[in-house]
């Protein structure tokens, strides 16, 4: 076989693995995401199974046995709020009026978080210059 002709076979075959292989990883990369749910959506509809629920903390309480129960409320409605128990690590800067994310399992009204699975939004330092004036221009070189 002719040398040119082994070499454009090679090329073939890699650029169709590679294209097969980024194929794989976008599709696995946006099948494995959820929505994240607010306290608001959480109480209209209940849903079956996990789910990754976001909120403001508005109380917390660490228990004798070590696990946590707080409450979160919608961002859009701090009417609407869901109790959460949870046990694990707990980031630094987690505390009330943080914005957090966690994912569990409703029960009774309860979510019931998975282990380890509270991860806590950090404030951007200029979120209260956006909220005066959403037109502002911040330059971050200063």
């Amino acid at each position: 076989m002719d040398p040119d002709r082994k070499r454009k076979i090679r090329l073939v075959v890699a650029l169709s693995v590679a294209v097969l292989l980024a194929t794989a990883l976008v599709y696995t990369s946006f099948s494995a995401s959820t929505e994240a749910k607010s306290p608001s959506e959480l109480l209209a509809d209940t849903p079956a199974g996990s789910v990754e629920a976001y909120g403001k903390v508005l109380t917390e309480e660490t228990l004798p046995d070590g696990s946590r129960e707080f409450v979160i409320a919608d961002p859009e409605d701090a009417a609407a709020t869901v109790p959460v128990t949870y046990e694990g690590q707990v980031p630094d800067p987690f505390r009330e009026g943080r914005d957090v994310i966690v994912t569990g399992e409703m029960v009774d009204g309860t979510l019931i978080a998975e282990k380890d699975s509270l991860i806590t939004k950090c404030p951007s330092k200029f979120s209260d210059e956006a909220e005066e004036d959403p037109n502002i221009v911040i330059d971050e070189s200063l």
